[in-house]
């Protein structure tokens, strides 16, 4: 009898660090997050390593930085063959493994997204909760089976109904799934869509949240002075302030969705407990990324490296195996997941695995303060001038330092944004490569981010220091020197 652990991995879709109440937020209902956290080990210090969702998921499936993989952006064609995915590795030493909702390796615009050789035996899928797709999407099929049209509900007042919506078919899709009799562990990625935008919770949930309750994004009136000197780099939206978006308004909303996920992660674990397998269970909660929601003025994801959008929830639990109710302030980074995982199974970490295991954390056996010296989050998303179209002269018109300009047509090619962020125990640098443009942040005296020091004369020499660590960094992580050497020549 195989006695390793179960994992079950619930991965939500752009929930912010800050969204849970065992943690700190008053104004969420989160009860069964709490628990997790009152049980198991929360790591308060965790980032993403892409602040959007296909690079970020690559990574924490494979313990390797984008740029390392070679996946670094939504919308993309393919998915590389190699390494393979953590799911992968386990379904070949004798896991069961499923996925219900997305994956998001690849694009799934104008088609269900391609498999891979995943790992996965079991595979209910679902991108998002819209019924976009002839064919090949579970969840959609589930609806009208139900005896319900997407498209109506959607744009409904009331929204999809609990009883119909996506994050309700992915608990029961879990349910059916840890029901199944087998007498081999098992692994179960849930990755439900929600508290993605749209905003559109169902309204009994909704109603839960009063907007006038609600404390509101971190804005400042110099927010939208600093926005306007990244104008020209990517985002998804506008810059408004929190009177113009109806900021808590969406507030409100985003806080009624995680009520909703919270009530739905809560059958799963009853599930558990009901079928005596909560004991020898891993259950991971975490995210892909955070969310903007109106703090300096921005709203959804893109690029940018502020705290709401790169740091996300972590949470492991395993009572009786893992250390109960710790708060973890250790720089972590979601590639960390993967060979946790590997460990848990029993395997082998390979080589080129970037992921650095928190078990010896979870288990007690290293102090909960320090796994990290630094952080590190890309952004690097060059767009094919041939078939996307974009402003032209957009980049070439961003001063690069020292008054030169990137030549129009040797950056033709690569129009788009290219950035990094390096943060340490105190600072938080980002550079946004091509365009002299940066953000420099002192975390300790200024955790929401309203003071750019990157032009403060007092913090030059603090800029050169983490730009030197920065670049490093990148290189020495992120770049791929070929095949292994064989011979001096």
């Amino acid at each position: 009898m195989d006695d390793r652990p179960n994992i079950l991995w619930y991965c939500t879709d752009q929930q912010r660090f800050d969204t849970i109440g065992a943690l700190g937020n008053r104004y969420v209902q989160t009860p069964t997050m709490d628990g997790l956290v009152d049980q198991g080990v929360a790591f308060t210090r965790a980032y993403c390593q892409s602040p959007i969702c296909t690079p970020s998921r690559s990574s924490f499936l494979t313990g390797m930085y984008p740029t390392r993989l070679h996946n670094t952006r939504n919308g993309n064609e393919s998915f590389p063959t190699h390494p393979p995915l953590v799911t992968k590795l386990l379904k070949d030493s004798g896991y069961e493994c499923g996925l219900i909702g997305k994956l998001h390796l690849q694009s799934s615009g104008q088609r269900t997204e391609p498999r891979v050789d995943d790992g996965y035996s079991f595979f209910k899928f679902s991108h998002a909760p819209r019924d976009d797709w002839p064919e090949g999407h579970d969840y959609a099929d589930w609806v009208r089976e139900q005896g319900g049209d997407l498209d109506l509900l959607r744009l409904s007042d009331d929204h999809v109904p609990p009883e119909l919506h996506q994050t309700k078919w992915a608990s029961d899709m879990a349910i059916d799934f840890i029901d199944r009799e087998r007498d081999t562990p098992w692994l179960l990625s849930v990755n439900i869509y929600d508290p993605h935008p749209p905003f559109t919770p169902p309204r009994t949930y909704a109603d839960r949240f009063d907007p006038i309750d609600m404390p509101g994004p971190h804005f400042r009136d110099s927010d939208l002075e600093q926005q306007a000197q990244l104008e020209a780099v990517d985002f998804q939206g506008e810059v408004l302030t929190p009177e113009q978006r109806d900021a808590k308004v969406v507030q409100a909303l985003y806080y009624a969705m995680i009520a909703h996920i919270d009530d739905q992660l809560a059958r799963i674990l009853r599930e558990l407990d009901d079928t005596g397998q909560r004991d020898n269970t891993v259950v991971i909660l975490t995210t892909d990324h955070g969310e903007t929601l109106g703090d300096h003025g921005l709203m959804e994801k893109g690029c940018r490296f502020y705290e709401g959008l790169v740091r996300v929830p972590l949470i492991f639990s395993w009572p009786g195996h893992f250390s109960g109710s710790l708060r973890s302030n250790a720089l972590v980074e979601l590639l960390d997941i993967m060979p946790t995982v590997l460990e848990l199974a029993g395997l082998e970490v390979p080589d080129y695995v970037q992921g650095k295991s928190l078990l010896p954390i979870l288990c007690g056996e290293a102090p909960s303060d320090h796994h990290r010296d630094f952080v590190r989050c890309e952004y690097f998303d060059a767009i094919d001038t041939e078939s996307a179209a974009r402003p032209t002269g957009q980049l070439g018109r961003v001063s690069v330092g020292h008054g030169d300009k990137p030549d129009s047509d040797s950056f033709d090619r690569q129009r788009g944004s290219w950035a990094t962020m390096y943060r340490d125990q105190r600072y938080k640098l980002v550079v946004y490569h091509g365009m002299g443009l940066g953000e420099l942040y002192d975390l300790h005296e200024d955790p929401w981010e309203f003071d750019n020091l990157w032009d403060d004369t007092a913090h030059q020499s603090t800029k050169a220091d983490l730009v030197f660590a920065s670049f490093d960094s990148h290189v020495l992580l992120t770049t791929d020197v070929g095949s292994r050497r064989i011979a001096p020549m």
